[in-house]
């Protein structure tokens, strides 16, 4: 297995030094990305309503939760001092 990793790594020095020799290619990096993006498994329109609504859902809960606390000290600290 070591080997396997040796020859990984090999590949993807290789790989980094011809791409530091030849700079940065525009056309080269857009291409990657259409490609990385064809990869990507969309959620459907369901997926994104539900999850969207937990998550502000979530945020709501945790922002009351820090107004809530904030407020208990503020008064704490108003009766001490």
């Amino acid at each position: 297995m070591v080997k396997k990793d040796t020859a990984v790594e090999s590949k993807g020095k290789a790989a980094d030094t011809q791409v530091a020799e030849q700079g940065f290619n525009v056309g080269t990096f857009l291409q990657g990305t259409k490609e990385e993006l064809g990869k990507v498994v969309w959620p459907s329109r369901q997926q994104l309503i539900s999850e969207s609504a937990a998550v502000i859902l979530m945020v709501s809960l945790s922002a009351t939760l820090i107004y809530l606390v904030d407020r208990l000290f503020g008064w704490i600290s108003g009766q001490v001092f």
